[in-house]
This record gives C-alpha cells, sequence and structure tokens, in this order.
C-alpha cells in the first residue's frame, strides 16, 4: 500500500515539510482547518496507532511535542487542538497514523474535543466500573 502521505515521505508528492527527522516528518495540511494546521506521521506505514511500535510512537510523540509550539508561535495562536483519527469510523481518511494540530483563536467557532463524538452516552456507575475493568485488564 501507498498512500498519499508515503508518496510526500518519498518526495512524489510536494509539500510544505515543516519538520524531518530519520523516523517522522510534518508538513502543512494541504487543505487546513486554521492558518499552520500542520500533519505529524511517522515516515513509515501504520495504519492506526495501535499498529505502530513503541519506539515510533515514542519518535512520533517528541515530534509533536516540538512542534505544538513552533506551530502556535509561527502563527500567533492563543491554542491548539491535537488530535488522532484512528480508524474508519472516527474519521480517519487516510490509512497511514497522521497527528493533527491544529492552532486554534479566540472566538474561532471551533469546539471543544468533546464536540466531536455527538450526543454523550448515558452509563451508570456499574457500566461505567466494568468498562474500566476491562481496559485495564487489557493494558
Amino acid at each position: 500500500m501507498s498512500t498519499i502521505f508515503s508518496q510526500i515521505v518519498e518526495g512524489e508528492i510536494p509539500a510544505r515539510i515543516v519538520y524531518e527527522d530519520e523516523t517522522t516528518i510534518a508538513f502543512l495540511d494541504a487543505n487546513p482547518l486554521a492558518p499552520g494546521h500542520t500533519l505529524v506521521i511517522p515516515k513509515d506505514e501504520h495504519e492506526r496507532l495501535n499498529d505502530v511500535p513503541e519506539d515510533v510512537a515514542s519518535d512520533l510523540y517528541a515530534t509533536i511535542h516540538r512542534l505544538v509550539p513552533a506551530v502556535e508561535d509561527a502563527v500567533d495562536a492563543d491554542a491548539s487542538t491535537v488530535a488522532f483519527n484512528n480508524g474508519d469510523a472516527a474519521g480517519q481518511e487516510v490509512p497511514h497514523v497522521h497527528c493533527h494540530i491544529i492552532p486554534r483563536f479566540e472566538g474561532d467557532g471551533g469546539g471543544p474535543i468533546h464536540g466531536v463524538a455527538g450526543d454523550p452516552p448515558e452509563l451508570a456507575d456499574d457500566e461505567l466500573d466494568a468498562i474500566a475493568d476491562d481496559v485495564e485488564s487489557r493494558a
């Protein structure tokens, strides 16, 4: 498989690359939601976050950590939303892990991450306890 992001890594498709190291690369989103909207990806293709090897995940987070303040400063943003869409049901359009760094500005009309999933479920304490236990047992 060769995603559009892999083609960017290979130099087959032009991009506005803002950072690159041995395992990660970052570039401006071609369809930005805000000035400075940046994508950070591992160079190797991994479809979902749970497919990314631990060492590459560490490198990916280190790049995100480095770029969030750089992106915010570059566009004089008040804050940023940093997010992954992990799988089709979550809105992931390119099957190559990518982190969005979206600069945010006072009054920009955007909402918090809690608004992304629609109406929140009503869960009883016993349901929450069961979910917590199940996650803990799988971690």
